[in-house]
């Protein structure tokens, strides 16, 4: 695939999604948005794909931001339109079947701080900042910011992230769960990619329904999430890799799932 502002590889059954704007500490315009839709779209079907891992280019940003340039253009029809078509893009990664890790290597502020949101798992490099500072701007967060920060930190840290629109180091973002590790820069990659490689060995129909289960069952009542937990599980056992992991662990051998 080629991009404008994107670069993209498949390396070990990962696919790399890297936001290439060095010029603008890799901040998000709509062309740089419709890119990563394109990108994830394609990753989808690409059957060779297991897992992919999202990340800016360069040691400075993962997404500094939006790009205020375009920001300022828009009004009320226009600023709707807009985060809709963000919103697309992040609910695209969040209900992606296949997992998907952002590599946080610096600055992930705004829509970059969204961005990691809608990732499965969150790796920050300990030169990592994060924050919704769109209140400084006399706007709000709207790539998703508002509702799946406060799903994943708590109502009270959201308030206050959103409400002040504060700047957080990696540490910080680590204690209040906003990622799940921290690491040193130079080894960020190499610990998402063993990641991404740990999750990719397991059923790829499995990790597909395991995402559907969480995202599914979150906001729901507990009674209606287990019952859907209890039909995703049903499918699990009418697949040929259930069949396969079952009997690859009873033959003391590693499973050859198919996605079946």
């Amino acid at each position: 695939m080629a991009f404008k502002n994107l670069l993209t590889k498949v390396e070990k059954n990962i696919g790399w999604v890297i936001i290439n704007r060095p010029d603008k500490l890799n901040a998000l315009n709509r062309e740089t948005v419709n890119e990563m839709i394109e990108a994830f779209r394609a990753y989808l079907f690409d059957t060779k794909v297991k897992a992919v891992i999202l990340t800016g280019s360069g040691e400075k940003a993962f997404i500094a931001g939006a790009d205020i340039g375009e920001l300022a253009g828009l009004d009320l029809d226009t600023g709707k339109d807009y985060v809709l078509n963000g919103q697309e893009l992040t609910k695209l990664i969040e209900n992606f079947p296949k997992p998907v890790i952002a590599a946080v290597n610096g600055f992930a502020l705004g829509g970059g701080t969204e961005m990691a949101l809608s990732c499965h798992v969150r790796i920050a490099s300990e030169n990592a900042k994060m924050g919704q500072p769109e209140v400084k701007l006399g706007l709000i967060p709207g790539f998703g910011g508002t509702q799946r920060l406060s799903r994943l930190v708590g109502k009270g840290q959201a308030m206050e992230l959103i409400l002040t629109g504060k700047i957080i180091g990696a540490r910080e973002a680590l204690e209040i769960g906003l990622v799940n590790r921290v690491v040193p820069l130079d080894d960020l990659h190499a610990n998402c990619e063993a990641l991404a490689e740990e999750m990719a060995a397991n059923g790829p129909l499995a990790l597909k329904l395991g995402i559907e289960a969480v995202n599914s069952g979150f906001d729901i009542p507990m009674d209606e999430a287990l019952l859907l937990e209890a039909e995703l599980f049903g499918k699990c056992c009418a697949t040929e890799d259930s069949k396969e992991g079952t009997k690859a662990f009873l033959e003391k051998r590693k499973p050859d799932f198919q996605g079946k």
